[in-house]
């Protein structure tokens, strides 16, 4: 067997430019990188730029000549962490996953407290920080759980550490990944860990995401069912439920999420390492911090040079994203976009717009001698 190697990293929620429909998902003139760029013009990343990142904006940055850049359009109708990364893999959904924007039926409530044991509040579409300040004394103090949604598919349960250990609450995230079935079947469910006191509740990197498990095959498992590595870093593992991966790395945010990347790319193995940097999207999309998310893309770049400096002959590297999070758009929800995809060990050049973001995993798996499942590999 060949032995080639393929590394994607994920920089969770950079947004290239609303995608054609984004003004059905109110999203009309979002940009999360154009935006950033705006807000933070000494913006150092000059890694990135090598690699193209700019010339997306019609910048005329020098780049490396074995560099490749695309804007990769979503194809399934999403905005959201588990869409956009299935889509990535080669699982482009025709239906999309429930949305509960006034909340979830009081009957599955009912079921599920009883169930798990707990009185719940919420029950609500909510900023994640807010409703922790809102309904976080109370939750303590009755030792209930915070129920609540977003514009995404997801059920998202909040507890005090002290009162519902991570550990407690994580098994009662599965316990409601069991029972949110049918029309109920929301993409993810997610553990949301706090602790501070009234008034000072902050959230932990204890967060667990529990994803539906993927509904068709991915390049995950066409490499796994041919004897192939492939290696997660961060909440990739959770995105897949698990499935097709044969070595998972769990990172709390991006700084151990980096490390990850450089250690196992010194590392032999002979398929994929898959990564996922959330705290783009988490700590500085959501909370609307553009200089936030600006320091974090500098630090990543500086990460991204120790990383290319480690690449073999006969890599492909990858970056690119999930969907959009621009911090300066209204409200705190995902913004509906394009994503990036910058290359080393592929095509080189401008490479166009690509009608889905599926090109990248037939991009991977053409590129580690095996068939595509969905798409059309970049040449």
């Amino acid at each position: 067997m060949e032995h080639k190697r393929a590394v994607v990293v994920v920089l969770d929620s950079l947004g290239v430019g609303a995608l054609p429909d984004a003004a059905d998902f109110g999203d009309a003139g979002s940009h999360t990188l154009l935006h950033i760029l705006e807000n933070v013009p000494d913006l150092a990343i000059p890694h990135l730029r090598a690699l193209g990142l700019c010339r997306l904006l019609g910048q005329p940055d020098d780049v490396l000549p074995a560099a490749g850049w695309a804007r990769l359009a979503e194809r399934s109708r999403g905005k959201d962490t588990t869409t956009g990364h299935w889509e990535l893999a080669g699982l482009a959904l025709d239906k999309p996953f429930p949305t509960f924007p006034h909340g979830f039926p009081p009957d599955f409530l009912a079921r599920f407290s009883k169930t798990v044991g707990r009185p719940l509040l919420g029950n609500c579409t909510a900023s994640g920080t807010e409703i922790i300040q809102r309904l976080g004394e109370e939750s303590v103090r009755r030792g209930a759980l915070i129920v609540y949604t977003s514009a995404d598919s997801v059920f998202q349960i909040a507890a005090h550490e002290d009162v519902v250990p991570p550990q407690t609450l994580y098994a009662i995230c599965r316990t409601a990944r069991k029972m949110l079935t049918g029309d109920l079947a929301v993409g993810r469910v997610i553990a949301r860990p706090f602790v501070g006191s009234p008034g000072a509740y902050v959230r932990t990197a204890n967060r667990r995401d529990f994803s539906l498990a993927p509904t068709g095959p991915t390049m995950l498992d066409a490499l796994k069912d041919a004897g192939r590595d492939v290696l997660s870093v961060g909440k990739i593992c959770d995105i897949f439920a698990g499935r097709g991966i044969t070595e998972s790395f769990l990172t709390h945010g991006n700084a151990e999420g980096e490390e990850a990347l450089l250690t196992l790319l010194a590392r032999d193995f002979s398929g994929l390492l898959f990564v996922n940097l959330v705290d783009f999207d988490m700590l500085y999309g959501h909370r609307r911090d553009a200089q936030g998310y600006a320091r974090a893309l500098e630090h990543f770049d500086r990460t991204l040079g120790r990383a290319l400096a480690l690449l073999r002959p006969g890599d492909l590297f990858a970056v690119t994203g999930d969907h959009g999070c621009d911090p300066t758009f209204r409200g705190t929800d995902h913004t509906r976009e394009y994503v990036p995809l910058l290359l080393l060990g592929g095509p080189t050049g401008d490479l166009g717009t690509r009608p889905t973001f599926a090109d990248l995993s037939a991009t991977v798996l053409s590129h580690l001698g095996l068939p595509a499942i969905a798409g059309k590999a970049i040449d």
